[in-house]
């Protein structure tokens, strides 16, 4: 018989572990994204975030904290999910394909010093690197999270673009370090923007 309680504290114990080896390896990418970013936002620039699958529903996750709040009152963030409006990448996918549904919002949308983070636990989605290329070719800058070896994403970046990859090969681990790493960035964005929140 399995033991499920046994199996569940290993789920545990694993994300903690992963967290705790990524803690001081990711700690000065984060930083210098959130610096970035806040940037970013102090010159007008607006955030462009996209992923797939589970990573989709991050880039929602993120847009929605920077453009609502985390955890303080504070004015709304100009951060865009690319991956919330399924008229639109319907449509670019059925007219094209499913590898331009991101890269041809980034023509229409990204500006020069623009910034679009992209989130692959992999790092080898054809949509994302084509995505990469477009955010290239209109110069906006690229932080990309990533885990395993980076993939075909980590050797496209330029020397100005950020790459945070988390060091694990287990996706869902990957994902959970993720999500730690968005609250991160939140948080010091608050801070950079807006001070220290009252006590």
């Amino acid at each position: 018989m399995i033991d499920t309680l046994h199996r569940i504290r290993n789920h545990f114990s694993e994300s903690i572990q992963a967290k705790i080896e990524a803690a001081d390896t990711l700690a000065p990418a984060i930083d210098k994204a959130a610096k970035m970013i806040v940037n970013a936002f102090l010159n007008e620039q607006k955030l462009l975030i996209c992923g797939n699958g589970g990573s989709a529903s991050d880039s929602q996750h993120f847009a929605g904290e920077l453009l609502n709040r985390l955890e303080r009152e504070r004015p709304s963030l100009p951060a865009i999910a690319l991956t919330t409006d399924t008229a639109t990448m319907t449509a670019i996918g059925n007219d094209y394909q499913f590898e331009d549904i991101f890269s041809k919002q980034i023509q229409a949308l990204g500006k020069a010093n623009d910034i679009l983070l992209l989130i692959s636990t992999s790092g080898n989605s054809k949509n994302l690197i084509k995505a990469m290329d477009a955010a290239h070719s209109r110069k906006l800058n690229l932080i990309v999270l990533t885990g395993k070896d980076g993939g075909m994403m980590a050797e496209l970046l330029n020397p100005q673009d950020i790459e945070i990859r988390v060091p694990s090969h287990r996706t869902m681990r990957i994902q959970e370090v993720h999500i730690l790493i968005i609250h991160c960035l939140c948080d010091l964005i608050d801070l950079h923007l807006f001070g220290e929140p009252a006590k």
